[in-house]
């Protein structure tokens, strides 16, 4: 948990209900985490189902990870304890989305659970979709779109996730999406099929 350092400081709640803002959008706000390894799919799908939804007349947005780190944590590495903070500091932003009514998808490899777990904490029951982008490392090493595979077999990169460095897949996500042989187009109507069943693409107020 991140040292609370700023004092004197008080919460301000705001005149318009979350319930009113996603009775505007004709949806229910929620923040749709998606983790797997690099290369896994994790962005592909996210840009993908954001379309999808915008093309329905929905309001999602993608946090992706590397879109991130070039702004708000831009001071962040790759060592343990950075990654803890880099996955406290969205799901802080992924939060305040969630709450304007938005349906944000985050696109982080996120590879610890007790990371995952403790940005689940901070969403109330039903806001949180943990999606597993389900692909083992020898298919996301085939698809290697940026050369990062090749150069961490090479040393080149240290601390990378599932060639020298950890990744712990999901125990009990809402969803696993598998991308090994499956179309993105499969795998984005996996994805929004889910948030159908579950009415996030209804609004709360009917």
């Amino acid at each position: 948990m991140a040292e609370a350092k700023a004092t004197n400081i008080t919460w301000h709640g705001g005149t318009v209900a979350r319930a009113d803002r996603e009775k505007v959008l004709g949806q229910r706000g929620a923040t749709i985490w998606l983790t797997g390894l690099s290369a896994s799919g994790k962005s592909t799908v996210a840009v993908a189902a954001e379309a999808e939804l915008v093309k329905r007349g929905r309001l999602a947005y993608v946090l992706d990870g590397d879109n991130v780190r070039h702004g708000l944590n831009k001071n962040l590495g790759f060592s343990p304890e950075d990654r803890t903070e880099n996955i406290r500091r969205i799901g802080e932003v992924a939060k305040l989305f969630t709450d304007s009514g938005v349906i944000v998808f985050t696109s982080f490899i996120s590879p610890y659970r007790a990371d995952r777990d403790q940005v689940r904490e901070l969403f109330e029951d039903g806001d949180f979709v943990e999606v597993f982008i389900d692909a083992d490392v020898a298919t996301c090493e085939e698809r290697d779109p940026k050369g990062l595979y090749k150069k961490a077999r090479a040393g080149e990169i240290p601390e990378f996730t599932g060639i020298s460095a950890p990744y712990e897949a999901p125990e009990k996500p809402e969803l696993v999406v598998p991308t090994k042989g499956v179309s993105v187009e499969e795998s984005v109507a996996l994805l929004v099929g889910y948030l159908e069943e579950k009415g996030f693409l209804a609004s709360p107020q009917g």
